[in-house]
């Protein structure tokens, strides 16, 4: 459910902040402002000043009104950032049109609102705002108004240049505002995914940490039991004959004698298990990841390439139990009949590989193995969530030191193998000091 949440608020985490909008007018303000000022006065080029001061000023006095009516850290809605991008778009189209149409220089820059909308906004909103441009453009094409240049001189362009500027323009626009969609998302989808690791990463430490704070549990509610049992015997020596309360003083002292050896169980269950919930050898490991799966209608396999008595021992890393049950789950999910899990060590290194009898990875979902919302194993498979928990299994695993390599059987072996691999030195505390 906290994956399905993250990947349904992917778009609407990609807003824009006001601010960041407001500082990129105030550079267009200002490189407006230059060209106007460069074009009339050093280069002495027929300019419409008037017109062109009108529509600079218009674009900053709305950047100064936004300033004013809301903080720094406004974020835009969807339909407000539209709002404001399509009024940068026409500003910059209006002020091109009368200024020489496509034939000014600085036409290309139509596509930077595109591109803004492309970085932050949902896709919908973007398109649109794409088709406004290439009306912008579409327009630019047919000014009635001559590029400014030296006077006595008008510079015609051929219909020809103007319809492959006019393509250029267009074509830019789609690919940088294609791009930088694509890119944004990833990186969103990225951020999300990571984001779920790290909860997951903590909910597996949590787990582990709940023998610790049993026990300490057990140490605090000893002392204030221990004064209740006390009470309660003088209260049994004093009443115990009574036959109004003698009754209720058995049943409180036997229920604190009750509470104390509950306690006293818990506090024995964490010495004994601390150092076994410590270190596991590479054996326990195995074993503790393939226990809750063993009851699922599927044959799992163990096979053990090495001596026990040479193995590695190591701490025990939340992240490497989710891991490597992530990949067995997986398995189990695509077998027919059995899994069969391989462990093997060496003196430089450990090996777990776990494979399976399906149908295997399907080509282009095994050259996308790793990033996060790959949903499915074949293009015709059904099942399959958000895909982020192999993403989170192969980053736990990464992160712990590990290599994984994701393979399938072959011919005469078909189903999926998944190796991973980590340097001995990063799985034995013997090693590691």
């Amino acid at each position: 459910m906290a994956a399905a949440t993250l990947y349904n608020d992917l778009n609407s985490n990609r807003s824009l902040r006001l601010q960041t909008l407001v500082r990129l007018r105030w550079l267009a303000v200002g490189g407006q402002s230059l060209a106007v000022i460069v074009t009339a006065l050093w280069l002495q080029f027929p300019l419409p000043i008037v017109p062109c001061s009108v529509l600079i000023a218009c674009l900053a006095l709305l950047n100064v009104f936004l300033t004013l009516r809301f903080p720094p850290t406004q974020r835009l809605t969807p339909p407000a950032a539209f709002s404001l991008l399509g009024l940068d778009l026409a500003q910059l189209t209006a002020l091109l049109f009368i200024t020489g149409g496509l034939a000014n220089p600085f036409a290309p820059l139509l596509c930077v609102p595109v591109i803004i909308s492309s970085a932050s906004q949902p896709k919908p909103q973007s398109i649109v705002l794409a088709g406004l441009a290439v009306v912008g453009v579409t327009a630019l094409a047919f000014s009635p108004f001559p590029l400014p240049w030296y006077p006595g001189t008008v510079l015609l362009m051929p219909r020809v240049l103007t319809a492959g500027i006019w393509f250029a323009i267009v074509s830019m626009t789609a690919f940088a505002a294609f791009y930088t969609y694509r890119v944004s998302l990833e990186a969103s989808e990225l951020s999300e995914a990571l984001t779920a690791t790290e909860l997951v990463l903590q909910r597996e430490k949590h787990l582990s940490q709940l023998d610790g704070l049993a026990a300490a549990a057990a140490h605090e509610l000893g002392t204030p039991l221990a004064t209740i049992s006390v009470v309660a015997k003088e209260m049994e020596r004093e009443l115990g004959d009574d036959p109004r309360f003698g009754e209720d003083v058995h049943l409180l002292r036997s229920q604190s004698e009750r509470c104390r050896d509950i306690l006293r169980r818990l506090t024995t269950l964490s010495s004994e298990s601390e150092e076994h919930m410590r270190l596991l050898p590479l054996s326990s490991l195995i074993e503790e990841v393939m226990a809750p799966h063993r009851e699922f209608g599927i044959e799992i396999e163990l096979k053990e390439q090495g001596d026990r008595a040479s193995e590695p021992v190591g701490l025990r890393n939340a992240g490497i139990l989710y891991g490597l049950g992530n990949l067995l789950e997986n398995a189990i999910d695509y077998a027919r009949k059995k899994v069969t899990v391989t462990t093997e060590h060496t003196a430089e290194r450990v090996r777990v590989t776990i494979e399976d009898d399906g149908d295997g990875f399907s080509p282009d979902i095994l050259a996308r193995i790793g990033e996060p919302y790959v949903t499915r194993r074949q293009k015709d498979d059904s099942a399959g969530g958000l895909g982020l928990g192999l993403f989170i299994a192969k980053t736990l695993l990464e992160r712990s030191g590990a290599r994984l390599r994701f393979e399938n059987g072959g011919p005469k072996h078909p189903g999926a193998r998944v190796s991973v691999e980590w340097p001995r030195v990063l799985m034995d505390t013997k090693l590691a000091k």
